[in-house]
């Protein structure tokens, strides 16, 4: 039987899935589940400090509602502080104590110093490593792209020389040269390189005019992005690549391993499919190995990778021109007339 262990962060896990950064952690029962199937690590849901301000607002809010409503009464209720972190770090915790695998945590903060203060904390609360979430979203076009780039290999750079657990950067498309960034990333001390982030974007609704924010999942094919760029990382960057976003079954797992990557980290497949899903993913690269006589992960990884291949443009901006010289083949398949 085909040896499926690999690495994510420097960490041995058991065979390349694991469970990305989602809700799914708050069932106790369903992570069972998923950890049965066979899942090799959990990435528990992110710890967003946007989140935790707006929590605390939104007490202060409610406490203070019926404040000063009389001479005699200036508040209604004691002082009371929100927890800020602890809820979170008492799930992780939890989760930690009675999970048979490796559990990492997640982090997106908005200040150089919390980035320090949440990054101990989780820390200490046992994970096997840090996934950083840059989950930067531009606002305004007074900040360059070379700033948010410094900021965010500062940050890392500052905890690599804190923490003593690996730590991994989780980055989106929207770099002009995400080849470049990841570069940074790895000299500045990357264990893994999670690619990508996956934004949640605003809709609008033109019955009431006015926003909403809808909860889509990943579909398939949408794992292309990843796996070029774990294409062409392979061999190139010490730190390991891990391929998220659209990773829906087997196959997908198998072709981003042939690219080059490490492992996969999936969500909406689980969403979709249940636990069940991450039993048949593995059975289908036990036997897609075994058929090939490959004995480990490492037999094949990086197979189809930039560094591997023979086809110069299979990776390059002529690969792209190539398809559109044959673009009338897609005319035939979807006739006009």
């Amino acid at each position: 039987m085909a040896d499926l262990r690999t690495t994510y962060m420097g960490v041995e896990i058991k065979n390349p899935i694991i469970l990305g950064a989602s809700s799914l952690v708050e069932d106790t029962a369903v992570i069972q589940k998923i950890e049965r199937a066979g899942v090799a690590a959990i990435v528990f849901r992110s710890l967003f400090e946007e989140q935790i301000h707006l929590e605390q607002i939104q007490l202060e809010d409610q406490l203070g509602e019926y404040d000063y409503r009389n001479a005699e009464m200036v508040r209604l209720f004691p002082e009371i502080k929100h927890g800020g972190a602890k809820e979170h770090l008492f799930k992780l915790e939890k989760l930690i104590s009675k999970a048979s695998i490796p559990v990492f945590a997640s982090l997106n903060a908005i200040y150089d110093q919390s980035w320090e203060e949440y990054a101990v904390a989780l820390e200490k609360s046992g994970v096997a490593g840090l996934e950083l979430n840059f989950y930067d979203v531009p606002v305004d076009g007074n900040t360059s792209g070379s700033q948010i780039e410094e900021r965010q290999v500062r940050i890392l750079t500052k905890l690599k020389t804190i923490l003593k657990i690996p730590v991994s950067v989780k980055l989106s498309t929207f770099y002009a040269n995400p080849l470049n960034i990841i570069s940074q990333f790895d000299k500045a001390g990357a264990n893994s390189i999670v690619l990508f982030n996956r934004f949640f974007q605003p809709e609008i609704n033109i019955e009431t005019e006015e926003f909403f924010y809808p909860f889509d999942l990943t579909h398939q094919k949408d794992y292309q992005l990843s796996l070029r760029f774990a294409g062409l990382l392979y061999g190139n960057i010490d730190a390991d690549i891990c391929a998220s976003r659209g990773v829906s079954d087997g196959n997908d797992v198998i072709k981003m391993l042939l690219a080059g990557a490490d492992s996969v980290q999936v969500v909406s497949a689980i969403y979709k499919n249940k636990a069940s899903h991450i039993t048949n993913m593995i059975e289908l690269l036990e036997e897609w190995m075994d058929a090939r006589g490959y004995k480990t992960i490492d037999a094949f990884k990086g197979k189809l990778s930039m560094k591997n291949i023979k086809d110069p443009y299979a990776y390059k901006r002529a690969q792209y021109v190539d398809i559109l010289m044959k673009s009338n083949e897609i005319m035939k398949k979807y006739p006009m007339v």
